[in-house]
């Protein structure tokens, strides 16, 4: 086989696609949706929540985002050692769905929670309940990613995957972004408000990872000759797999961009004037990822995954140009967004795909299937970049002069706005744009394939 063909040969199709239903992807896609109950509400409006709820200063906000955020990837590791190490009759990833639901759903509660306390005992309370949630997250999340590659080895099946993954976790994104502050307000706004609809959202994703568990199904076995390798192995060989270290600083810078989307809030009040415009904001940025996410399995298959994610970038700095010319013309903003959510799609789906692959190039190259690891680390890019990212925005706005609870703010603090909802994510696009240009996994990965069905022949 010519390992220059096309990234789109499909692999074991005929065993692999017959074996992976619609009603699994479906279920599949359901895991993400519960995990976007936790962490977009949180991306989206812990910063708002903290600052004029509960009444905590937004220079310490950001340092309970970065540390909370550090703290809590470091534990993606141990998690995701943890999965490798799994061994039960439901397999190694899917328990965890099982196990850590409920509490899954406590944490959010808990996060959402505003008690009566000292401005010291606020600061304490929402560190350790932040922390609580990220590692409920943790605890999710990365058995939750390496799933999907144990549901299948087949390229293009994995591309299915996360597209139904992007496609529900953005989905629950737009809702929430609609819903979430008219819910607020239906359930007595303050305090009340927000505890009411952490306790709706929790039993909600509770409930969806029971689904998730249920029905997919894990047949990647782990090969023969694997080794019961160390941690301190695990992470020496996962540092020395190229491809998995461009995929994960592109999703680190990624997320840096997306931890910025916590301005929405603060820009649809004070920049346009509207408050009711951030789900304005939230349809338009979630929508064409949605519509981009279903699109992209047969662009994957035409293009490949690096292509796609390439174009995908591009195509979210063209959407941001507009964004920073006109930042008060809401019909700028919407188009702007809309384009900037298509590219999105392309870079998110493919991604994930792509991080798959790089745990048959380690296996390949170095002899070790780390899966856990290995989607552990892609959990560590996430909360670290929304950690730096809700940091950065803190920092900026800081500098700007913001003040909480304000009817109007200066003009530099509005300026602050203008640039992390525009222009900083347009310097993110572009330095992943050159991570991207040099990956070629796509190329030699049918390769890659075939030599290890032999191997384990």
């Amino acid at each position: 086989m010519d390992i220059n063909s096309k990234a789109n040969v499909n692999i074991s199709a005929n065993s692999e696609n017959n074996k992976v239903g619609f009603g699994e992807k479906v279920s599949y896609g359901f895991g993400n949706l519960a995990g976007n109950l936790l962490l977009t509400t949180a991306n989206t409006f812990i910063s708002f929540f903290y600052t004029d709820i509960a009444g905590i200063a937004v220079a310490t906000v950001g340092f309970i985002l970065l540390a909370g955020r550090i703290l809590d990837g470091v534990a993606d590791l141990a998690m995701g050692a943890i999965v490798d190490k799994t061994k039960t009759k439901f397999g190694k990833a899917r328990p965890w769905l099982l196990w850590l639901a409920i509490p899954y759903a406590v944490s959010l509660i808990l996060m959402f929670t505003a008690p009566d306390l000292s401005s010291n005992g606020k600061i304490i309370y929402a560190f350790i309940t932040y922390i609580f949630g990220m590692l409920m997250f943790t605890g999710t999340a990365t058995p939750y990613n390496v799933l999907s590659a144990l549901i299948s080895q087949d390229s293009n099946v994995r591309s299915q995957l996360s597209s139904y993954r992007s496609m529900f976790g953005f989905l629950g994104a737009l809702i929430l972004s609609i819903i979430t502050m008219p819910l607020v307000k239906t359930f007595g706004d303050g305090k009340r408000g927000w505890l009411l609809l952490a306790v709706v959202y929790g039993i909600a994703s509770a409930v969806l990872y029971f689904m998730c568990f249920k029905n997919t199904k894990e047949r990647v076995a782990a090969p023969v000759d694997n080794a019961d390798f160390s941690l301190k192995d695990g992470l020496k060989t996962l540092f020395r797999n190229k491809y998995w270290a461009m995929i994960v600083a592109s999703i680190v810078i990624i997320f840096i961009s997306a931890g910025l989307g916590g301005v929405n809030v603060y820009y649809a009040q004070y920049v346009l004037g509207n408050p009711n415009l951030v789900g304005v904001i939230g349809t338009a940025s979630f929508l064409p990822i949605i519509a981009g996410s279903f699109l992209a399995g047969p662009v994957l298959t035409r293009f490949g995954k690096r292509n796609t994610a390439l174009g995908g970038i591009i195509l979210t700095i063209v959407g941001s140009i507009p964004m920073a010319l006109a930042p008060t013309n809401i019909t700028m903003i919407i188009a702007g967004l809309v384009i900037k959510g298509l590219g999105s799609a392309g870079f998110l789906v493919s991604a994930f795909a792509m991080l798959g692959d790089t745990v048959e190039y380690g296996q390949w190259k170095h002899g070790i299937r780390i899966e856990g690891l290995t989607f552990a680390a892609e959990g560590f890019a996430e909360k670290v970049g929304t950690g730096l990212g809700g940091a950065v925005l803190g920092a900026i706005l800081g500098l700007g002069g913001y003040i909480g609870g304000q009817a109007t703010q200066s003009a530099s603090a509005i300026m602050a706005m203008k640039v992390s909802f525009a222009y900083a994510p347009i310097a993110a696009s572009i330095l992943t744009a050159v991570l991207l240009y040099f990956y070629d996994l796509d190329r030699i990965y049918p390769k890659i394939i075939a030599e290890l069905k032999e191997r384990n022949k």
